[in-house]
């Protein structure tokens, strides 16, 4: 074993234990701690005996066996933790060391991250790691950003350990400056909410609906994997709904209705309001989750209110099939919102995000790896500067040809009372997307009567701006401030 280590790594937990076994795995040597010390020799004797590892008991004895420059790698929890450890580490480091965050922390910590670090004469790097626990092990997609001079240094480690793709590509490429890794990282969490809910309500449709098993609709989802939802998302689901609970019945039957989680998908949606984009059904799948946890309120509320109740008269095999379509239609619609933040994001912080190569990092290991991916990365590589999604040749035909199937099922559920809000609000925005004009001109009519904000009017040249006085009573003044 080499005496100093490749590497080190901070937070032996689930996925930090895992990252470092894959790091030993491709031939490195890492250094591990842990604020809880016994978590190091516990690690030390178990799953790392006889491996490539230098066990620390101190952050000095951490640092001292690391080469130059060293590469400090931290999975703790984001947020204060991350910031602790920054501040344990930058006295035993010197100018050109590496700190890098790979939690899921909030791209305007890493912004400020990079910039204390290379003020202190150290290099940063915050990287989005998805996969899970699985992925962590035996290849993750890792999307790195922050002080650019130190990706040559990381970037062996990373793209040895990463997933790679047919053709042997690895799932890890450099994103950009200051917070652009975990902002993509942010994104691909937001676009995980987004394709679970749109599987959620399929599942709501085939189980209140249709009256379908999970067993029955295990084989749905196998089929489905076998076709243009290919994915792990759709494969982990048609695992689940076979899975049997000790009385041979569907496990997930039995669990409860509430769900978790922890704070991305919201911050997506935050950062699309800030930059402006409406990146509806990542918003309505957060939301999703927040009504399924007023578990309580929505029993009390099934007693007291009654509505349509589901009674499908339909054909069911086209019902499954149409569902299909609207599963597809709304993942597009998914993909081109999150990749329209992004592309915002870019603008506003000055990152040089390559969109290809994005589609490329998440083709594996990650969360929302599918074969839909391979076709977004064509997009772009045929038209680098493509302003949305929908506009690709190959997606506007694929979302034109969905929407028949797509408009039936949001229908049918709307008429038999079953909720879909990321379906529906999918929908909405491709209707929205492909107007030429919408009611904005009486909403802008509004906002003038009420508050001056004036208005552009459709026969002056953009940029000119007019205010009426509606009433008679509210003179010419108008508001200075008139923001699109």
């Amino acid at each position: 074993m080499k005496k100093l280590a490749d590497i080190g790594l901070i937070g032996l937990a689930v996925m930090g234990e895992n990252l470092v076994l894959n790091m030993e795995s491709h031939g490195f040597t890492v250094a591990v701690f842990n604020r809880t010390v016994s978590k190091v020799d516990d690690f030390m004797k178990g799953r790392g005996a006889g491996k490539n590892f230098i066990g620390a008991h101190s952050i000095e004895e951490f640092v001292a066996s690391l080469e130059r420059p060293r590469k400090v790698m931290m999975l703790v929890k984001a947020g204060k933790a991350v910031d602790d450890f920054i501040e344990l580490l930058l006295p035993h480091l010197e100018p050109g060391d590496i700190i890098i965050d790979g939690g899921n922390s909030h791209f305007p910590d890493s912004i400020r991250r990079t910039k204390y670090v290379e003020s202190k004469g150290m290099l940063f790097i915050g990287t989005g790691v998805s996969g899970g626990e699985e992925g962590a092990l035996r290849g993750p997609s890792i999307m790195p950003g922050g002080s650019p001079a130190a990706w040559p240094h990381v970037k062996p480690i990373f793209q040895a350990i990463s997933a790679k793709v047919e053709d042997g590509s690895p799932c890890c490429d450099w994103v950009g400056e200051g917070g652009a890794g975990h902002f993509v990282k942010m994104v691909h969490n937001g676009i995980e909410y987004g394709d679970m809910q749109i599987i959620n309500e399929a599942y709501h449709l085939m189980k209140d609906l249709l009256g379908m098993s999970a067993f029955e609709q295990h084989e749905v989802f196998k089929k489905w994997n076998t076709e243009e939802l290919d994915s792990y998302l759709i494969e982990i689901t048609r695992d689940i709904l076979a899975f049997k609970d000790e009385d041979g019945g569907p496990l997930v039957e039995k669990i409860l209705d509430t769900a978790g989680q922890k704070g991305t998908g919201k911050w997506t949606g935050v950062a699309a309001l800030d930059l402006g984009i409406p990146l509806t059904l990542i918003g309505e799948s957060v939301f999703a989750r927040c009504l399924s946890a007023q578990k309580d309120l929505r029993v009390m509320a099934s007693k007291q209110i009654s509505g349509t109740k589901p009674n499908f008269t339909g054909d069911k095999k086209q019902f499954i099939d149409d569902l299909k379509m609207a599963l597809y239609g709304a993942k597009i619609i998914s993909y081109a919102q999150g990749y329209n933040l992004m592309m915002e994001a870019a603008k506003e912080f000055g990152w040089n995000l390559n969109y290809g190569g994005i589609a490329l990092m998440w083709r594996g290991g990650c969360i929302i790896r599918s074969v839909f991916l391979g076709d977004i990365k064509k997009a772009f590589d045929n038209n680098p500067e493509l302003p949305n999604l929908l506009l690709d040749p190959f997606f506007k035909e694929k979302i034109e040809a969905a929407q028949d199937g797509w408009r039936r099922v949001c229908a049918t559920a709307l008429s038999n009372g079953i909720p879909v809000p990321a379906l529906t609000t999918a929908l909405c925005y491709f209707d929205g997307f492909r107007s030429e004009k919408l009611p904005a001109n009486l909403l802008q009519a509004q906002r003038d009567y009420f508050g001056a904000h004036m208005y552009e009017r459709t026969d002056k040249p953009r940029g000119e701006f007019f205010h009426t006085n509606w009433t008679g009573r509210g003179g010419d003044t108008a508001s200075s401030t008139y923001v699109v």
